[in-house]
């Protein structure tokens, strides 16, 4: 966020001759009010990572952090796999033009899977509070075939780690911070954090891990949890005080938030149907 304007990040996909999805990131300048689009990135702000690197066939959020008069970026990079459709790790990038754009700090991840935390490691939410760098991230637990005649699909849940530089990290090995609403196969996603007073809040999204694309009683709702010490998290969706519309744009699904501060207020940006197809939205808390 700038003193004047508000600059937003997005993934959009682009479909490649062979009919696969490459995704990429861009930006979009907003009025305070987010009443009018003030600028659109005229490129992409970071391009696709290299060749049988972990973010080679694209980008999807990427989380921006002002620190010690840098910006940098968490990114989460996937890449295409055969016996499943997706692997991800976390990386870290920089910007050296305010934002525009963004350079990879390596070709490797700074957070990827483990022992205990076998795939789908991303959505990296990350903070500064009291010298320390905080991360809120996603781990997969694994994928299964829901059903014979259906692909695999995963399921994933929210952990934490900590850092003193931002690069490396110690996580919380496999520990799920944030209770389960719709059972063990419930997928939790992006989750990010804002401290309002002296608690700690955190909005994310969450599903069941099959049969959630077309059917919208399973599809992504939004979550909410909070916490006085940014480790253990009390869930409570209902205080969040949002659902799906009666109709339009975010009737079916909402998915994929981001909580942030603007002139002393919290704001919530969010996707709608079809996990975003038609754009994003806006709530400002009253």
């Amino acid at each position: 966020m700038c003193s004047d304007y508000v600059r937003v990040y997005f993934s959009s996909r682009e479909r490649e001759p062979d009919g696969m999805y490459i995704s990429h990131v861009a930006w979009a300048d907003f009025d305070k009010s987010f009443s009018r689009v003030m600028r659109v990135a005229p490129e992409v702000a970071m391009p696709r990572g290299e060749l049988g690197c972990f973010d080679e066939h694209g980008i999807f959020p990427l989380s921006p952090l002002r620190h010690a008069g840098r910006i940098l970026a968490y990114t989460t990079g996937w890449s295409r796999r055969v016996s499943v459709s997706v692997e991800t790790g976390i990386g870290l990038a920089e910007s050296r033009d305010d934002g525009a754009t963004f350079e990879r700090c390596g070709n490797g991840p700074v957070l990827s899977t483990s022992l205990h935390e076998p795939c789908l490691v991303g959505d990296a939410f990350v903070r500064v509070h009291e010298g320390r760098f905080h991360m809120w991230y996603i781990f997969g637990t694994g994928w299964k075939r829901f059903a014979p005649s259906t692909a695999p699909d995963r399921t994933y849940k929210i952990g934490h780690a900590i850092s003193t530089d931002g690069l490396y990290w110690q996580r919380e090995e496999a520990r799920q911070i944030v209770a389960d609403r719709l059972g063990p196969d419930e997928c939790q996603a992006l989750p990010s954090v804002l401290c309002i007073g002296e608690r700690w809040h955190m909005v994310f999204c969450y599903r069941q891990s099959f049969d959630f694309r077309s059917n919208s009683a399973r599809s992504y709702r939004l979550g909410y949890a909070w916490s006085n010490d940014l480790s253990h998290w009390v869930r409570d969706d209902a205080a969040l005080g949002i659902d799906v519309s009666a109709e339009g744009w975010d009737s079916e699904m909402m998915c994929y938030p981001h909580l942030f501060e603007c002139d002393g207020r919290a704001h919530l940006l969010y996707n709608g149907n079809a996990f975003g197809r038609n754009g994003f939205g806006l709530a400002v808390l009253e």
